[in-house]
């Protein structure tokens, strides 16, 4: 029974159950896909259908993640297949736990209030962004949002973290920023604002047929 209801895994060399980082990250971009479409079908054509079964989705694999095990979740199995041929990159479970946490009662939250209650409102809505951001930032950045909560509870430090960001040391040369690049993304910034203050107009234009198949497409359907 300890084998099947446990939260990380030992593996020689560490002295704390750890979590490969790759195939949560792998799992994270699954869930920020599936939850960004629903959201997305919500917003712009007013059906939660396919934001309620998101949910209870979502709900569903980040409490079997939590209360039985990572190994068994739906998402992390499919996230293993992908990453099966990369090396394992291995954090704490004890903050991603922590995390995971905080996905419960968000995921609990919507899964009462939308499906539940059959409500929406700004309270979703704030806690789908809230998600959308959790779950980008992992899957595209490797940032665990929710286990920089992690210390501000715990009073011990967490142990391997993505990218040994737990650990103080001086940035290489190649990870360091140059004045030089910030005022090239700040006048990237200015440049999407310019474009945007001066050919706001004329993108709003449709795009006409080039090929006029569309209009020969029209023709024939109306004989």
């Amino acid at each position: 029974m300890n084998k099947i209801i446990k939260f990380g895994e030992d593996v020689e060399g560490y002295k704390i159950p750890v979590l490969n980082e790759r195939e949560i990250r792998a799992a994270a971009g699954i869930l920020f896909l599936m939850m960004f479409i629903s959201i997305h079908t919500a917003a712009t054509k007013g059906g939660f259908l396919l934001l309620k079964y998101a949910v209870v989705i979502f709900l569903t694999d980040i409490v079997i993640r939590v209360f039985v095990n990572p190994k068994f979740s739906p998402s992390l199995i499919i996230g293993r297949l992908i990453v099966r041929n990369q090396v394992p990159e291995y954090v704490g479970a004890q903050q991603k736990k922590f995390a995971w946490i905080i996905g419960v009662v968000l995921a609990s939250t919507m899964f009462v209030l939308l499906v539940v209650v059959n409500s929406f409102s700004p309270i979703t809505g704030l806690i789908c962004l809230i998600c959308l951001i959790f779950l980008f930032f992992e899957t595209a950045f490797g940032i665990c949002i929710g286990c920089k909560f992690y210390s501000m509870f715990y009073k011990e430090k967490a142990q391997y973290c993505p990218g040994e960001v737990c650990d103080v040391k001086s940035k290489q040369d190649i990870q360091k920023t140059s004045k030089v690049q910030l005022l090239v993304v700040f006048g990237f910034i200015a440049y999407i604002f310019l474009t945007v203050f001066l050919f706001n107009d004329n993108f709003r234009e449709k795009p006409y047929d080039l090929f006029g198949i569309d209009s020969s497409t029209q023709s024939v359907n109306k004989k």
